[in-house]
């Protein structure tokens, strides 16, 4: 089906209203009435209204005015869509945005005395002017989150420091702060002057990153040379270099009340036996017995060092001192064995939420026996623990209560655990990333009571067509309750899975086709139609990096001008290097943006709406 581009000012679709503004009976309702209508459908829902309706516009402008919260960070908004949603709005409290495309045009909108929660994201265009201006008009914040992409280099970071500086002397109820320098190494950020300043109020502290030296002078043990926060902090999450005894020591000394504790590491190369973290740092651990939250993770970005000198009898000290933890992260513990997670997992009795990534010696005897923990847990990832079976996934089926379940990469997975955990009625996120499932297993899933909201299937390779119409067409719910789906590098997908997604998942906002070859136009065509009565398609965020068979003209199906409007609703989209690299299209990602300002595109072949990466958003090529 060919899409003919209509007019600029033709009326369809989601343009601006034509002429006569086509509000029928809503025009005489009452203007009070029509805001507290839009006020309750949600920021998108509006403007879409708004766009449709001129006696809506208004209604739109005014809920807008009073909201309370808003999260902006899903889209990139530019300088004048930032100010025309903030401006005139004295009553927001919470404010969340990605300022990829924002400059200090941006910041009088931005900073308002009503804050209490402020979080500004991929932050890489503003000056120092940002800070100081925040210092003086956000007085009441509780609640600050900087991330910095890009700091123009030392002289300006200097700048940008002495500003952030002065924020806090402003800032004088502040509970909540995190600072966020992800682009930089551990060490090149000088924190030794920020955290002096930083008000006494904090109970929160995130900082990013760190180097292990400037950690242990951030949090010495000595007395008199505490720093003003020590006796208020309650959870604090750095991200490191090495985690190291010494420093957990440090740590678990100066902060006596602390209550959550992340330390995440990446050394870059094995770590030296003798500047590690070892048995001691876990038995330093254990003498916070007030402590609910731990997560000690190493090896991300693709790091292959592990905690070497960390066994057993290190988990069975720390089970034996922190009984209290709700919530456990363990990731690169290579020498840690079943006896030591299992004693974690019944020693703590409150225990919610328990995940362990990279464990080459944790096996299905970890969650055999479950016992007190089954009723209470609702949180379980097991990440890339190569000895998992789909004993474990049986064994997970006790746990009734269970919410969230992460096995990907764990590639002995079968059908059989599939058919366990296809009765978990609570179950609303499952990750099977890499299993060795069949459409049989998603036959059993098709056919369970899960109310998922959330499914990765990536890199199950033994998937197909088949199994996607199973699951979606089968006699259980989760074709209304899916969200999320991701079949990514699943090589025997094709525009039929496509297809029946797009007819069978009325609420799917987040579909990732990635790596998926057989995957062509037409079946795009299909998706971006709106089937289910809303006016516009469901899907938020697209992924189709690496779909080679695309045509050089695809992008024609994302501009808003063609007749019917395809993909009317979308906020981000994965294209990958290789598609961008194509020329002799008939329209350009410029030409895209240009036409459709909502929409990000990324080139950069990152995963799902680039949460986790800082780079500027594509705009151009």
């Amino acid at each position: 089906m060919e899409k003919k581009p209509r007019a600029a000012g033709d009326g369809q679709g989601g343009g601006e209203a034509s002429g006569s503004g086509g509000g029928g009976l809503v025009d005489i309702l009452p203007e009070a009435l029509l805001v507290e209508v839009v006020g309750r459908v949600g920021l998108e829902a509006a403007c879409s209204a708004a766009a449709s309706c001129r006696a809506l516009r208004g209604a739109a402008g005014a809920a807008l005015s009073s909201v309370a919260s808003l999260d902006l960070s899903a889209f990139t908004p530019t300088n004048a869509i930032a100010n025309r949603i903030l401006a005139g709005n004295g009553r927001l409290r919470s404010l969340a945005i990605n300022c990829s495309l924002l400059n200090d045009s941006a910041v009088a909108a931005i900073a308002k005395e009503s804050l209490r929660e402020l979080s500004l994201l991929k932050c890489s265009s503003f000056s120092p002017y940002l800070f100081v201006v925040i210092g003086e008009r956000c007085t009441n914040l509780r609640s600050i989150t900087l991330e910095m992409a890009n700091l123009n280099g030392s002289e300006h970071f200097v700048i940008c420091r002495k500003s952030i500086a002065h924020m806090f002397k402003g800032c004088d109820y502040l509970e909540n702060l995190s600072l966020k320098f992800p682009l930089l190494a551990p060490g090149s950020v000088d924190f030794d002057s920020l955290v002096p300043v930083i008000p006494s109020t904090i109970k929160v502290l995130l900082l990013m990153p760190v180097a292990n030296w400037q950690a242990k002078k951030l949090f010495p043990i000595s007395p008199s040379a505490k720093t003003p926060f020590s006796d208020s902090l309650e959870s604090l999450s750095l991200v490191l270099d090495i985690i190291t005894d010494e420093l957990v020591t440090f740590i678990t000394r100066s902060l006596s009340n602390l209550l959550e504790l992340c330390l995440e590491d990446n050394p870059g190369s094995e770590a030296d036996l003798d500047n590690d973290l070892t048995n001691i740092g876990l038995q330093a651990l254990g003498l916070c017995q007030n402590l609910t939250h731990l997560s000690l993770t190493r090896g991300k970005q693709g790091c292959s060092s592990t905690f070497r000198r960390v066994n057993d009898f290190g988990l069975l000290m720390l089970a034996e001192g922190c009984k209290q933890l709700q919530t456990i992260r363990l990731g690169g513990f290579s020498k840690v064995r079943d006896a030591g997670y299992a004693a974690l997992l019944h020693s703590c009795k409150d225990l919610r939420k328990f995940e362990v990534s990279t464990a080459s010696c944790l096996s299905d005897l970890t969650c055999l026996d479950l016992d007190e923990a089954a009723t209470k847990i609702t949180e379980v990832r097991l990440l890339s623990c190569g000895l998992l079976t789909s004993e474990t996934a049986i064994s997970l089926s006790s746990c009734t209560n269970l919410e969230v379940l992460d096995l990907s990469g764990c590639r002995s997975i079968a059908d059989s655990g599939l058919s366990s955990i296809s009765q978990l009625s609570k179950l609303t996120l499952l990750d099977l990333a890499g299993a060795d499932i069949t459409d049989a297993g998603l036959s059993a899933l098709g056919n369970g009571s899960c109310p998922i909201s959330s499914l990765c299937l990536r890199s199950c390779r033994r998937i197909t067509n088949n199994g996607i119409a199973s699951l979606l067409c089968g006699s259980g719910i989760i074709n209304k309750t899916l969200v999320a789906f991701d079949i990514g590098n699943v090589p025997r997908i094709s525009g039929r899975a496509v297809t029946l997604i797009a007819k069978n998942c009325e609420r799917i906002s987040s579909l990732c086709l990635r790596n998926c070859v057989l995957i062509t136009d037409p079946c795009l065509e299909t998706l971006g139609l709106d089937r289910h009565g809303s006016g516009k398609s469901t899907l938020r965020m697209l992924d189709l990096s690496y779909c080679t068979r695309l045509s050089r003209n695809f992008l024609r199906l994302f501009d808003p001008l063609v007749d019917p409007p395809l993909f009317r609703g979308l906020r981000w989209l994965g294209v990958g290097k290789n598609v961008l690299e194509r020329r002799g299209g008939s329209l350009t990602v410029a030409e895209i943006l240009e036409r459709k300002p909502g929409l990000t595109i990324c080139g950069s072949n990152c995963e799902m709406g680039c949460r986790n990466q800082c780079h500027p958003d594509v705009r151009t090529l």
